[in-house]
């Protein structure tokens, strides 16, 4: 796979798992340089909360990491520490769901706001439960490269599992299309579980009877309201297709710090007219996209968190409490203290 820099619409990633392949890689002695080499992201700019990366600058770390790793568990070790909370609104969302049947739901539903190298599935059976990884993101990867993201997936997902049930939670057993390597042995070891290779597909197969299982932070308003989150900001209808989706995406990772219309153009690499028309023809305009928003925040940081309503509207870009009150009140009918109680 050739690597290139992203088109800007592409940038809509925190670059945590960049970060997690850098950090793995660095506690081998190699250099962050070497680890970022051609993949057109910043050394500086790894912890940057609003830096911006796409899936392709990704799978170039990872295409390096396969190249100058030194630890065959690489990829395991990448997966591993990669928790939920680096997730943002997706972590959390997962992290409070109601029952780990919702969890594997949502997990795939929101899928896309994970930086995905991979396509996952999940079915249930009588039985067992099952998460396939189909195929790559990117076309055709190397047999290596594809290794290696699955090994880091399926670490991840074990991890997660673990996270949201509270307690060792290993897969029944795990299965990989492709001939066992040379480090084989290590998958058992990272993922809990009997390990079958040359299979007819990658999948991980767990107990059915873990999807009535409650999660430890299972809660019901927390989880309805970060999911309504997942569903304005990021939700198949406003975020797969077109500008509009893309600037979503974009105001999701600044809250506080939204972008102007005229950053907005220039992020885009068009002038302010041509991005007003853009949107126009879909039906939408910049206001209308950022007071969705402004108006899903508000509520998420009235209902779940102790901020007062000057710190809120500061938060949300405006200039004071009381233009605050009147958009809330124009967006939800409601004022803070009703959608508070």
């Amino acid at each position: 796979m050739r690597s290139q820099l992203p088109l800007p619409h592409e940038q809509i990633y925190a670059p945590y798992k960049i970060g997690a392949v850098v950090e793995v890689l660095a506690e081998q002695g190699i250099p962050p340089e070497m680890s970022l080499k051609a993949s057109g992201v910043a050394i500086d700019k790894l912890y940057d909360a609003f830096e911006l990366t796409s899936v392709r600058q990704y799978l170039t770390v990872c295409e390096n990491a396969v190249r100058i790793a030194t630890d065959p568990a690489t990829a395991f070790e990448i997966g591993r520490r990669l928790h939920l909370s680096a997730y943002g609104i997706y972590g959390y969302a997962l992290l409070s769901c109601l029952s780990l049947r919702e969890y594997f739901r949502l997990a795939v539903k929101y899928r896309r706001l994970a930086t995905p190298p991979v396509n996952i599935e999940w079915t249930e059976q009588d039985e067992t439960v099952t998460w396939t990884f189909a195929d790559a993101i990117v076309p055709d990867p190397s047999p290596r490269l594809w290794e290696f993201l699955i090994e880091q997936q399926v670490s991840l997902n074990v991890t997660h599992l673990q996270e949201i049930a509270g307690r060792e939670c290993p897969p029944l057993r795990a299965t990989f299309s492709y001939p066992a390597p040379t480090h084989a042995h290590l998958y058992a070891r990272y993922l809990g579980c009997s390990c079958e290779f040359d299979a007819p597909q990658c999948a991980l197969i767990y107990d059915r009877a873990i999807l009535d299982q409650k999660p430890q932070k299972a809660h019901r308003l927390t989880t309805a309201l970060l999911q309504e989150t997942c569903d304005r900001l990021v939700g198949q209808e406003k975020t797969s297709s077109g500008l509009s989706g893309e600037i979503y995406k974009v105001f999701l990772t600044h809250p506080g710090d939204f972008p102007s219309m005229d950053a907005m153009a220039a992020r885009f690499n068009m002038v302010k007219r041509t991005l007003r028309r853009r949107l126009d023809a879909e039906g939408t305009s910049f206001q209308s996209i950022l007071d969705d928003v402004r108006s899903s925040l508000a509520q998420e940081y009235l209902q779940t968190t102790r901020m007062n309503v000057n710190d809120i509207a500061t938060l949300l870009g405006f200039s004071d409490a009381a233009n605050f009150r009147r958009a809330l009140k124009r967006w939800t009918g409601k004022g803070p203290k009703e959608l508070r109680s």
